[in-house]
């Protein structure tokens, strides 16, 4: 039935209660998950390769061909570079990681669903299950590759290249599901989490820059294009392998515009292109790279107005982050870093080897994007988000300042009117101030003598009346103790005892303080 479930960060969920499993079920379902991901990602690359190798033009097609070709793709899949006797391949395309992620992410969340798992703790189960079993079939694979075949692969690279890349899918799979994400939020501020969300802002931002960027040169270029498809043969087998090859390594084309458009560029072989330095020289002759200027123009440096227009709209997203305009200050180097680490990754995986030809190595350059990132977001973010922003307003001075303040001036000054020490205007002392006959003056001065005297007097007089009864109170009750103690000696004769308490009511009668007339 429908129950409510708290987790331990803190969310309450609206769901059904998930059934206990036993520790074999709950094995089972894991090792499932972990199998099906690696043989469903296994089947995907081996069905690619057979479309492929179906409609070329002097392929020869057979299942055991394709089988065998499948297993360095699969690696390629997990972003593990391949050794040959011409060099190695370290370029690798980054379309296939991304849906070899996407489809193990699905597999996580499947598995963390059928189990009922809302924990984070919950999600080490999933997440090892699926980087393990990834993790030794690659080993495997790059070992039974061998040394001496065609393509290899080493087994340690392999092992914990396929390890990560398909751990981050798992985590992603369950984060929503586990509270992941409610974790790490948890334990940031609000002030932080808006530079986060504007630091990915941003670096979305400018990935879209690029990839307008490199649409519009294969639009310019497309003449340039249709050539290089021409070139490479008519036939639908070796045209659907060209296209799905650009295809393959369209994100990593996304990256290097990215790079262009921040400034830093980029680098195949000896020929380098950035928007303020270009060394020309011959790229690959592959579609995608048409897109490329054939030389340097002077218009190519304006695309720099787009990384500082980015950085602009992050200080305007950031400019009521905060009430104070440090702390904006530090919402938008949150922002910078998260985009400048963010590009380091992508550059860090976008190029590589190539071979030992001309066109090695492909290069983005990973340091000097996320310098030129961090510089285009905190420099005019920072400078719009201070300006733009609210300001605290200053407080308004109270009425119990002290003597510097402007409070003890007007006391000063009210003093100096003829008020009294209360604020209260004082018409004698006044009249006394403005008077010119220095007797008049005088006389003002003795009044106000005389009325302080009079009120000392009052108070003097009123102590004199609360002592004098208290000793009219205790006068009473001595009169009252001697007149029974003279009924007791009127009745029968006095004991040794009562002249003892007689003798003491005579003395305290004598004691006593004389009456104030």
């Amino acid at each position: 039935m429908p129950v409510l479930q708290t987790s331990s960060h803190g969310a309450v969920t609206d769901s059904v209660r998930p059934p206990e499993f036993s520790r074999a079920e709950r094995a089972r379902v894991l090792a499932m998950t972990a199998a099906g991901s690696v043989v469903v990602s296994y089947a995907a690359v081996a069905a690619l390769l057979a479309l492929v190798s179906s409609t070329a033009a002097h392929a020869q097609f057979s299942t055991t061909g394709v089988l065998s070709a499948s297993a360095p793709a699969w690696l390629v899949a997990h972003h593990v570079p391949l050794r040959f006797d011409g060099g190695q391949l370290g370029v690798l395309p980054l379309l296939p990681t991304v849906l070899l992620m996407l489809l193990v992410s699905r597999a996580a969340a499947g598995a963390a669903d059928r189990l009922g798992l809302f924990e984070p703790l919950q999600a080490r189960g999933v997440v090892l299950s699926i980087a393990g079993a990834h993790a030794v079939v690659g080993g495997v694979v790059a070992f039974l590759m061998g040394d001496d075949g065609v393509v290899r692969a080493t087994p340690a690279v392999a092992f914990f290249g396929c390890a990560a890349v398909s751990g981050v899918a798992a985590v992603a799979g369950v984060a929503q599901r586990c509270g992941l994400v409610e974790v790490v939020f948890e334990r940031i501020d609000p002030v932080a989490r808006r530079g986060l969300r504007a630091g990915a802002m941003a670096l979305s931002a400018l990935t879209a820059a690029g990839a307008a960027l490199l649409a519009f040169g294969l639009v310019v270029s497309w003449s340039v294009t249709s050539e290089l498809f021409d070139q490479a043969g008519g036939t639908l087998g070796t045209g659907l392998g060209i296209w799905l090859m650009c295809l393959a390594y369209l994100p990593n084309a996304v990256v290097g515009a990215l790079s262009y458009v921040a400034g830093s560029g980029l680098s195949i072989g000896a020929v380098t292109i950035a928007p303020t330095a270009f060394t020309g020289g011959p790229v690959p002759a592959v579609p995608l790279l048409a897109a490329l200027p054939e030389e340097q123009t002077a218009f190519l440096p304006l695309v720099l107005v787009l990384p500082g227009a980015i950085g602009v709209l992050v200080g305007l997203s950031l400019r009521d982050a905060a009430e104070t305009p440090r702390a904006r200050l530090r919402a938008v180097l949150v922002a910078a870093v998260t985009g400048a680490v963010g590009a380091l990754l992508l550059a860090a995986i976008a190029g590589g080897s190539l071979g030992n030809g001309a066109f090695n190595p492909v290069t983005v350059p990973a340091g000097l994007l996320a310098v030129l990132t961090f510089g285009w977001i905190v420099l005019p973010g920072g400078v719009v988000a201070w300006f733009a922003g609210a300001r605290p307003v200053p407080e308004p001075v109270t009425d119990d300042a002290g003597p510097g303040s402007v409070g003890g001036v007007e006391e000063a000054e009210d003093a100096e009117e003829g008020h009294d020490d209360e604020g209260e205007y004082d018409e004698d002392a006044y009249e006394a101030e403005d008077s010119d006959d220095p007797d008049d003056a005088a006389d003002v001065e003795d009044d106000v003598d005389d009325e302080d005297f009079d009120e000392d007097f009052d108070d003097e007089e009123f102590e004199d009346e609360e002592d004098d009864a208290e000793y009219r109170d205790e006068l009473d009750e001595v009169e009252a103790e001697a007149e029974e103690a003279d009924d007791d000696d009127d009745t029968e004769p006095a004991a040794e005892g009562d002249r003892d308490d007689d003798q003491d009511l005579a003395d305290k009668r004598d004691q006593a303080p004389p009456r104030l007339s």
